[in-house]
Order: C-alpha cells, then sequence, then structure tokens
C-alpha cells in the first residue's frame, strides 16, 4: 500500500511536466494571452520545480519524511486545482509555479521510500516500479493530455489530479509511519540562494533561449552571467563549509558509485526527453500525421521502456550492475543509429519498431543506474541523494531538448542553403514546363521551396538522432567507475523505517 500510494503521487507529477503542453492553445484563447505569454504556464512550473528540488533533504531532515510527503501532495492537488479554475494568466502562471514548489519533492521522496522500505536484494524491483511511474508522465502526457482537452476541457488536464491525490494522501498517511526528524543540520540560507539563483538562471536560459535567439538577446546574457555568478559563489561555499552544514552535502560526491549515476542519468534525461519532443513534431510536421495518430506510433515505445523494467528488476542484484547498463546503453545506441536511417518515406513499422528497441533499451538502463548509484549510498543521506538525482536528470532533459531544437532550427537553414544550390536553370529537370517541379511556372517554383525545405528539415533531424546516438555510446566506457556493492549479511537498520 506505501508503493502503491507513492507511486499515484509520483504519476501526477511525472504527467504534469507534459500534460499541459497540448492544451497551450485553448488557454492561450480561453485566457486571452499571446503566444509569448502562454508559454509562461510552462517556464513557471519548470523552473519552481528545479529551484526547489534540491530543497528536500533539508526539509526531510528538519521536518521528517513523512510530513514533507503529506505537504507536497497536499499542495500539489491543491495548486492543480487552483489551475483549473484560473481565470487569467497570472493566475495560472503563479498556481503552476506552487504546483512546480510542492510537485518537486513527489518524485525524489518515492524513490528514497521504495529504497527505505525494501531489502538491498529487492532494490532493483523496487526501481522497476519507481521507473514506470517516472516513464509515465513523458509517455501517455501528451495523449491523455489531448483527449481531455478535446473531450471535456483543457481545464481537466489539472483537475484530473485532484481525486489520484486525494488517494495518495490518504494512503501516505495511514500507512507510512513518521519518524522522527534527524535535524542534524541549521538551514544554509546563502547556499539554498546561490543554488537557487543558479538553477533558475540556467533553466530561464534553456527555455526561453531559442524564443530569444540566444545570445542575440541581453536577457540571455543576463541568465548566463547570474547562472555563473551564483554557480562560483555556491561552489566556493560549500567547499569552505564543514562536512555535513552546506545545503547540498560535498560528502555525496565523494561516493564514485553516486556520482558517474548522476552523469549517466543526466546523459538518459538528455536522450530521453530529447526524443520524445523530436518525435512528434517529425511526423506531424513532415509527414502529415494527425495528433493522435503521432501519439499511437510513438506510444510503442513506452511499451517497451515498461516491459524491459519488469524484466531487468527481477535480474538486478543476481547479475553485474554494469553488464545491464552496458547492453542497455548499447540497445539505446542502436536505436538511435535506426533513427539516423529515416528518410521523408517511412511506414508506420519504421517509427514503431526503432521506438520500441530505444524503448527497451531506456528500460534497461533506468532501473539497474538507480540501484547501482544508491547502492553504496547510506540511508541517512537518500534523501538528499535523491533529490540530487532528480535534479540531474530533469537539466539533462531541459539542455537536450533546447540542444536539439537548436541545431534542428540550425541545421535546418543550412541544409535548405546547400539544397538550393542546385536548384538552378543550370538543371535541366527543372527546365521542363510540363513537370511538376518546373522553376518555368510560380506553381512548380513554389512546390520545389516547399521540398527543398521538407528536405532540410529530415536532414537536420536526422543531425540530431547522429548527435544523441554518439552521446550514448560516448559514456559506455564510465561504466567501468561503477563498483559493485559488497554483499551484506543484514539490512541496514534504517531500510524499514518508514514502514508502520
Amino acid at each position: 500500500m506505501i508503493t502503491v500510494s507513492i507511486m499515484l503521487a509520483t504519476i501526477i507529477q511525472a504527467l504534469d511536466g507534459t500534460i499541459a503542453n497540448v492544451a497551450l492553445p485553448h488557454m492561450q484563447g480561453a485566457l486571452s494571452a499571446s503566444q509569448d505569454q502562454i508559454t509562461w504556464v510552462l517556464t513557471s512550473f519548470i523552473v519552481a520545480a528545479a529551484i526547489a528540488t534540491p530543497l528536500n533533504g533539508w526539509l526531510v531532515d528538519r521536518f521528517g519524511l513523512k510530513h514533507v510527503f503529506l505537504v507536497s501532495v497536499a499542495g500539489f492537488t491543491i495548486a492543480s486545482a487552483l489551475c483549473g479554475l484560473s481565470m487569467t494568466l497570472t493566475e495560472i502562471v503563479v498556481a503552476r509555479m506552487l504546483q512546480g514548489v510542492f510537485g518537486a519533492a513527489l518524485v525524489p521522496l518515492s524513490q528514497s521510500v521504495l529504497l527505505d522500505i525494501n531489502p538491498r536484494e529487492k532494490h532493483g524491483s523496487a526501481m522497476a516500479v519507481w521507473g514506470m511511474g517516472v516513464m509515465i508522465g513523458p509517455i501517455l502526457g501528451p495523449t491523455l493530455g489531448g483527449w481531455l482537452t478535446d473531450s471535456a476541457s483543457w481545464r481537466w488536464v489539472f483537475f484530473i489530479n485532484l481525486p489520484i491525490g486525494a488517494v495518495a494522501f490518504y494512503g501516505i498517511w495511514r500507512y507510512i509511519h513518521a519518524a522522527a526528524p534527524a535535524r542534524r543540520v541549521r538551514f544554509d540560507m546563502f547556499g539554498f540562494v546561490t543554488l537557487s539563483v543558479a538553477i533558475g538562471a540556467l533553466q530561464m536560459l534553456l527555455d526561453r533561449g531559442e524564443q530569444n535567439d540566444w545570445f542575440g538577446s541581453t536577457e540571455t546574457w543576463v541568465e548566463l552571467v547570474l547562472m555563473l555568478l551564483a554557480a562560483a559563489y555556491f561552489i566556493g561555499h560549500t567547499a569552505t563549509r564543514p562536512a555535513g552544514q552546506s545545503f547540498i552535502d560535498y560528502r555525496l560526491l565523494l561516493n564514485p558509485n553516486y556520482v558517474t549515476g548522476l552523469v549517466l542519468i543526466f546523459i538518459v534525461g538528455m536522450v530521453l526527453f530529447a526524443t520524445r519532443a523530436l518525435m512528434p513534431t517529425m511526423l506531424q510536421g513532415l509527414m502529415g500525421y494527425p495528433a493522435a495518430l503521432a501519439g499511437l506510433v510513438t506510444a510503442p515505445s513506452g511499451l517497451g521502456t515498461m516491459l524491459a523494467m519488469l524484466v531487468v528488476g527481477r535480474l538486478t542484484g543476481n547479475v553485474d550492475f554494469r553488464l545491464l547498463l552496458g547492453i542497455g546503453f548499447a540497445v539505446t545506441a542502436f536505436s538511435l543509429w535506426q533513427m539516423t536511417r529515416y528518410t521523408l518515406v517511412l511506414s508506420q513499422s519504421d517509427i514503431v519498431w526503432p521506438g520500441i528497441v530505444q524503448g527497451i533499451g531506456l528500460g534497461l538502463v533506468f532501473v539497474p543506474l538507480s540501484a547501482a548509484t544508491f547502492a553504496t549510498l547510506s540511508p541517512q543521506m537518500r534523501a538528499e541523494g535523491t533529490a540530487l538525482y532528480s535534479l540531474m536528470r530533469n537539466i539533462g532533459s531541459s539542455i537536450g531538448i533546447a540542444l536539439v531544437q537548436t541545431l534542428l532550427v540550425r541545421n535546418t537553414a543550412t541544409a535548405h542553403a546547400s539544397l538550393t544550390t542546385h536548384v538552378t536553370q543550370a538543371n535541366p529537370a527543372l527546365l521542363d514546363p510540363s513537370g511538376p517541379y518546373s522553376l518555368a511556372t510560380q506553381a512548380g517554383a513554389a512546390m520545389i521551396d516547399g521540398e527543398v525545405a521538407r528536405q532540410a528539415a529530415m536532414i537536420a533531424y536526422v543531425d540530431d538522432y547522429w548527435l544523441m546516438m554518439l552521446m550514448t555510446a560516448a559514456v559506455i566506457p564510465l561504466l567501468l567507475l561503477i563498483r559493485p556493492p559488497k554483499a551484506s549479511a543484514a539490512p541496514a537498520p534504517a531500510e524499514a523505517a518508514h514502514l508502520d
């Protein structure tokens, strides 16, 4: 019952990262907002969640895990209701910020609880359950959001959280035992402020960079300077504080398994969410797929992920972490290589099968990576460790999406310029007035321009898939840094701390 309760909380938070995207045009009309203004519905949630995520470790230390979990679920559910009831842009942006603040704790705390209530030999199965909850958001979010918006209203994108949040709140209140808070350290206000400014500026830069023409905009430069200064102050402050007295305990970074896990989950976040962002726009923009069909042909990727997680959850603990991770990254790289062979002439099976293969690869990575990252971390540091782990995954996804979208725009322009060098009067195939692509007629010239634009965009998509494939393959040697945990005769005393 603990697992069911906390996974419901995880699912509603993971869903809200993507479920509102497809409802933006409807919100824009209902709230009388411009295209630029309505994007703050997404930006406010992302930035608030990123800033609040590192705070989880201290909150659990100060108030106890159960109390933090209950307040987070209640606050997130109430904020969801406020989003659905919003009548102006300002109201929904403020409500989304509250959603981000309260929702930031749900994913890392659910991971921490699952690790605590299960013995070490079952951590693989526990992380499989947790991984399915985390992955269901980017998979079902756009499809569920589109269905709710079309069949009811965009407000139900948020109202759907209310019954789920209520059940999760009751389950956490009823079944999780309230352990006494540790209260080991005082709140490091300077560390929190500097880290918050750095993360907030980075998220703003990534989320609004393409829209602002990146470094052609004063806003981007201001955000970059703020991020660098705040990060420098935070690093200097943390390095000079006594162990355990800084906002982020630097002793976490002395654990090789944990640090390697942070790097790898950063890459997984980039590859997973970047692919999720690219595929629908490619299918709808270049191949004319309606939104519903685009969702159907990409959904099997999530099915592959969940099936792989179920299988690998049973293998983790019996098979070397590094072997499972190596196979997972290799399968993911292979699926991305398949995507580099995409053209404008694709059948639905050409889209479905590489997606399933990629889903299997990510499922093979996600579970053992989570188990390996925390295998050698003490239970007392799990709350802070899981918060930083989730933060790195989220930052990786933000950077990945910003990177592939920027390269897509720029590589499309470059490929378009290259292809147009072949569209000249010297090409006899383009001078036949009876042909559909004839420079001799206005309609023919327009068709040539449209086809060149489509081909250029396809080249840019393929370039993005090449980049992600190379990034995935490049991290495989890092697996040599992971060390399997030593066998323990008895579970750690804190592992059952949250059982009633």
